[in-house]
């Protein structure tokens, strides 16, 4: 199984400054790109891979020194406790969604296809895409696609769909495009609908707050001088990992002690956001969005 390419895979692996010895989280296996390169890299160390979907699970390498956890990696700190991992010298997260969920016409994650709005991570959830443009009221599915997707008109197009389920039921991308064909843009109508689609992805995985629990639990982890490299794709995400690093807190305000010293816990390795050569941009479409910031636990 191919999942995808492994994005900015060579200054991931170099950020996370391996330790044969080490041990390290792979919080987004996917289809184990940057898992594979890690482990390479170990000789008495461990790899621990996390993954909420199932298909992720059966592309889990078979190796001695890796453990693959089915799991969202919000629980990251209850699952390395279970096997006696007290602290960790690194870790990995490449976010979003993968380029083999956006090929899969079943999953629902992508307006190219006619596929049923499904959008769940872990398909043994039970909210889907449908699920909520069929049930949240015109208030929610506004502040949704205005604070999931930065979508502007939002209010409008969250009435819009209201109206147009009174009669109809929607289920496919189809059935939304249709709900919403007055209130499309003329130009830049792609980027328009994978805001949309953003947002409702981001609604059925409950995906911010999860990242947001994870930044937490995995600080706490990290010991002394391990390194954090966390790839993401838009600006909710990227602002909280910016926060993280500069502030130590997730809602970036700098907290002093009584001399003025800030509470940091993390230098930032990369100054700024570390993108894509143009050789990377040209094979892999996916890394065009892509932002690297490297943090090292103080």
């Amino acid at each position: 199984m191919e999942y995808h390419q492994p994005v900015l895979l060579k200054e991931c692996i170099e950020g996370l400054n391996i330790r044969p010895d080490g041990i390290y989280v792979d919080l987004t296996y996917g289809g184990g790109g940057h898992s594979r390169e890690i482990l390479k890299r170990l000789k008495k160390g461990r790899l621990i891979a996390f993954d909420q979907d199932a298909e992720a699970e059966s592309n889990a390498m078979k190796d001695d020194k890796f453990i693959f956890i089915r799991s969202n990696f919000r629980f990251v700190k209850n699952w390395l406790h279970f096997h006696r991992i007290e602290m960790i010298d690194g870790a990995l997260a490449d976010l979003g969604v993968s380029s083999w969920h956006l090929d899969q016409p079943e999953r629902g994650f992508s307006f190219r296809f006619n596929s049923i709005l499904d959008m769940r991570m872990n398909r043994d959830a039970k909210l889907t895409a449908a699920d909520i443009l069929n049930t949240y009221n015109s208030e929610d599915l506004a502040d949704l696609f205005r604070n999931w997707g930065e979508v502007r008109n939002s209010a409008k197009l969250s009435s819009s769909i209201v109206n147009y389920r009174k009669d109809r039921t929607i289920n496919n991308v189809n059935d939304l495009l249709s709900a919403i064909n007055d209130y499309l843009p003329i130009h830049n109508q792609q980027k328009y609908l994978a805001k949309l689609f953003q947002a409702l992805r981001i609604e059925v995985n409950d995906e911010i707050n999860a990242l947001s629990e994870m930044l937490e639990e995995i600080t706490g982890l990290l010991k002394s001088g391990a390194r954090f490299c966390i790839i993401t794709y838009h600006s909710l995400e990227d602002r909280l990992v910016k926060n993280l690093f500069k502030s130590g807190n997730l809602d970036g305000n700098i907290e002093k002690d009584f001399y003025g010293n800030p509470h940091l816990l993390y230098h930032q390795i990369n100054r700024s956001v570390i993108e894509a050569g143009e050789n990377e941009l040209k094979n892999n479409p996916r890394a065009r969005s892509a932002k690297l910031r490297i943090g090292e636990k103080i």
